[in-house]
Parts: C-alpha cells; sequence; structure tokens
C-alpha cells in the first residue's frame, strides 16, 4: 500500500503531533511526581543560582579535554601503568582482549592490568548486562569478560546488577592513586564501533567514532574517587578508604555530577539528580549560544527549554548548535522527532542548525558514530561525561560527568572541536560564535549535503542531519520515553 499524501498526509501529521504532545506532556508530569516524591523537584525547576546541591565545586584543579579515543585513551594507559597505590576503573563494559594502544604487538587491556595488579590493587567495576539477551553486552558476555579479567591476575573485577528494569549503568570512569581522575564517555572496548579512533577520522575503520574524556587532577579527584567507593563498597562488600583530597594544582572550578534513581544504593536511598539540574540550570541561563554534542536528544525536559529559548531567543544573536550521529544505535525516531519539535520553534528563523559529521579523506566518506556527550552554554558552562540526553541517562542510568566554570577553558574546548568538525585552523573560527555557526557551519553542512542528495562524492565530513522535516515522528519518542522510564 502507498503512503498517505496530500491532505491525508497533513491529517495524520497532525494526529500524530497532538498525541506525541500530549504523551509528552504525560512523561514530563510523571516525573515531576517522581523527583516530588523524592525531595529533588528543583533538579526540573531550578533556574540559574538555584537548585539543591549535593556537593559543590571544587576549586583550584588542572582539566585536560581529550578528544577522540587515541589521545584520551592513550592518557588512561599512561596513568594506569605508572600506577603507585591503585587503579579503579568503572564503566558499562570492558573487554579485555581490547588493545587501547594502536601499535603492532600492544598488549591488551587484561594484560596491562594483570602486569599492573603485581604492585597495587586494580578494581574494575562493570554493569553485569541485561537481564534478558536483546542486546550486547549479554550477561554471558559480561561474565566471560570478568572471568579473563581475573583469570592468572590479581585483577578484581565485580558486576552491579542493582540496575532498574531496562536501564543499565552507564558511566566511564577512570581513578589511579587518590592522583588523577578520567571521566568522559569512553569504554574500554571495540563493541560495536572502534573506540581507539584519532580525531583525523580516517574511513579506513568499520565504524569510526567520535568522542571525551576530561584528565582532572587537584580536588576534584576526590570526588570521583569517592563515587566509586560508595558504588564499590555496596557492590564488592570491601569498603575502601576515605579519599585523600588532592592540594591544589590549578585554576579551574569543576563539580561533580550524577545521575543515581532511586533505591538502587543505600548511599542515595533516594537518587541524585544533579546532571538533570545542571544541565536545565544551564539551558535556561543561555543567552547567546547552546552547542550540544551527543548521542541522543530525547529528553522532553531539555527540548522544552530549548524550544522555549527558539520561540523567545535571549537576542538576536542566540544560536542552538547540536551534533548528532547519523543513525543512533537507538532512538533514531526519537531523536528526529525532538527534532521536529524545534524545527517547528525556529519558524525559518535560522537559528538552529542540526549537524552531523562521517569520516572523511580525499573522494572517500565512511560511517562515524557520534557518541560524544558535550554541552557548552555562552562559552561559561562545560559538561562533559557519560549522560546522553535521554530519560535513561536522566533519570534512570547511574551517570557521572563534570561540570566546568572556566570562561578560557570552555571557549578552547568549543574551539577545538569547531576545528575538528569544520577542518579549519582555530584562527579562521574564533570569531563570534553567531556569525562562524551562519557563515561556516550552515553552507558547509548544506553544501555537502546536496553534494549527497544528488548522487556526488562528499568533499567534506561535515553535513545536515538527514531525514529531518517539521513532520518528523512525534509520537515515537514520547511513547519510548514513557516505556523506559519507572
Amino acid at each position: 500500500m502507498s503512503s498517505p499524501s496530500g491532505p491525508w498526509r497533513a491529517a495524520l501529521d497532525d494526529v500524530d503531533r497532538r498525541l506525541g504532545d500530549r504523551v509528552d506532556r504525560f512523561v514530563c508530569a510523571h516525573h515531576v511526581r517522581r523527583l516530588r516524591r523524592l525531595g529533588w523537584s528543583a533538579a526540573l525547576s531550578a533556574g540559574p543560582g538555584e537548585g539543591r546541591e549535593e556537593r559543590p565545586a571544587r576549586e583550584g584543579n588542572s582539566v585536560e579535554v581529550l578528544v577522540d579515543g587515541e589521545e584520551a585513551l592513550g592518557a588512561m594507559i599512561e596513568a594506569i601503568v605508572g600506577a603507585r597505590s591503585y587503579v579503579h576503573i568503572a564503566g558499562w563494559f570492558a573487554s579485555p582482549d581490547f588493545r587501547p594502544i594502536r601499535e603492532p604487538g600492544a598488549p591488551t587491556l587484561a594484560e596491562i592490568l594483570t602486569e599492573v595488579a603485581e604492585r597495587v590493587p586494580v578494581r574494575i567495576l562493570l554493569w553485569a548486562g541485561p537481564p534478558v539477551p536483546v542486546f550486547k553486552p549479554t550477561r554471558g558476555m559480561v561474565r566471560a569478560s570478568r572471568d579473563d579479567f581475573m583469570r592468572d591476575s590479581k585483577v578484581r573485577c565485580e558486576l552491579d546488577r542493582r540496575e532498574r528494569t531496562m536501564h543499565c549503568h552507564h558511566e566511564k570512569l577512570v581513578v589511579v592513586d587518590d592522583e588523577v581522575a578520567f571521566v568522559g564517555g569512553i569504554d574500554f572496548t571495540d563493541l560495536s564501533g572502534d573506540r581507539l579512533d584519532s580525531s583525523a577520522h580516517a574511513p579506513d575503520r568499520a565504524l569510526g567514532w567520535h568522542d571525551l574524556a576530561t584528565r582532572l587532577r587537584g580536588p576534584i579527584v576526590a570526588d570521583v574517587a569517592g563515587h566509586f567507593a560508595q558504588r564499590w563498597s555496596e557492590v564488592a562488600a570491601e569498603p575502601l578508604p576515605e579519599p585523600v583530597v588532592p592540594a591544589p594544582v590549578g585554576t579551574t572550578s569543576v563539580q561533580l555530577v550524577r545521575t543515581v534513581p532511586e533505591r538502587t544504593y543505600e548511599f542515595a536511598e533516594k537518587g541524585e539528580f544533579t546532571i538533570l539540574q545542571s544541565y536545565l540550570r544551564a539551558l535556561r541561563s543561555a543567552r547567546s549560544l547552546i552547542y550540544l554534542e551527543n548521542q541522543f536528544l530525547w529528553s522532553g525536559e531539555v527540548v522544552d527549554v530549548l524550544v522555549d529559548k527558539l520561540l523567545r531567543p535571549p537576542q538576536d544573536d542566540f544560536r542552538l548548535l547540536v551534533l548528532l550521529p547519523t543513525r543512533p544505535n537507538d532512538g533514531a525516531d526519537t531523536t528526529r522527532g525532538q527534532l521536529g519539535r524545534l524545527i517547528a520553534a525556529d519558524a525559518g528563523h535560522d537559528r538552529l542548525l542540526a549537524v552531523t559529521i562521517n569520516s572523511h579523506a580525499d573522494d572517500r566518506t565512511g560511517p562515524l558514530y557520534v557518541h560524544a556527550k558535550v554541552g557548552i552554554v555562552d562559552d561559561s558552562w562545560l559538561t562533559i561525561g557519560s549522560a546522553n540526553l535521554n530519560e535513561h541517562s536522566l533519570f534512570n542510568d547511574t551517570e557521572v560527568n563534570v561540570v566546568i566554570r572556566d570562561p578560557d577553558e570552555v571557549r578552547a574546548t568549543r574551539l577545538r572541536l569547531w576545528s575538528e568538525h569544520l577542518q579549519l585552523p582555530e584562527t579562521e573560527i574564533s570569531g563570534d560564535p553567531a556569525k562562524v555557526i551562519d557563515g561556516l557551519w550552515r553552507p558547509m553542512a548544506a553544501a555537502q549535503a546536496q553534494l549527497t542528495q544528488s548522487g556526488s562524492p562528499r568533499t567534506h565530513r561535515l553535513t545536515l542531519l538527514p531525514n529531518l522535516s517539521r513532520r518528523a515522528e512525534r509520537l515515537q519518542g514520547p511513547l519510548r520515553g514513557l516505556l523506559v522510564d519507572g
């Protein structure tokens, strides 16, 4: 049967939109009731400077933003190999046979950790996998990985089954010696894509990978170490000593924010939702720029704020730039539906731009997965971590992000990312963000989309996000949110 067209198509779109809006309101109202019951109402309603803080920002830190796996994983392994007291790793999944260094004959992750464990305790905390093997990593895969990490080794690996139904432990952390910590979105595995990809993103692999992590030194390390200790103590029944708070080593203010669902751990019986709170508070404060890199964009609460910014822009040059994967591995229609709301709110004013990237070199273009979880507001607020902009990460999975409020660091991170995606030196993109978006991002992405549409070879990695329209499936997003939330 052919798809409906003309008036029938318009009528179906209108029904889809109305139902989608209604279910979205229902899901958001459910979140309001849930967080009110838990004493976390302020996470949804807080404006700038408002809301409940579980821990204050730490002053006196050194922060390095590590872009893409080659740089980030290399830094992590360097710290792990140099450990003098301990190594703690928490992840969604880790593969013992993963080689985190791209060199001939490089050791596997299990071999590296086994050698280090001869000198210092090495503890790994992984999600136990889904109760039903509907997607990877299955529980069988995770158990096999645990056994491989511990075989003929002093490494200790524990599996955490304390997830909510249909959810997981998603955070990605490395802590070494109470001196250095890594918080980001990269796991030690090649499951689903090449985590070890470089910022060059050459199209010579099955699926390239764009991701970020932070290397932290200074007092903030104690908060990352303390979070790992809280989870480990309950899962492994092994209390860990209170982390030593390192002396100041820099000038950057950093705050650890988390998602911890209620009734999951004794240390947070009523949960913690400071990632949600920090995002909503920062987005509401935006005056000129919101820049988001994320695997998903289907949180009704986040999109509501973005819609309001587009309907009532704080100033004429306000811009919303989002970088998303071409085809997310889950929730594709969900993201497209919420972007349809943003397109309608923008109403042709060109304050919104939704793009994606591919691997590209010479005349070859290949797939590249955007797995980053980055938010930047007005070059004054930056968050990086494991949290996606969906109901999973903001309400139901365990997640860890850091929030950085150092204008120099925030702007430097934005320029580095924009330089990578636009394939231009920072000196050519360092001007007013609105002018750079209008003068470089938009025409460059549109030109590449036109080449693709005409069947011609691409000449750049950047392009418009495909399959976007005001008529994007509106109902599927809120229905998914309704199904996955509890």
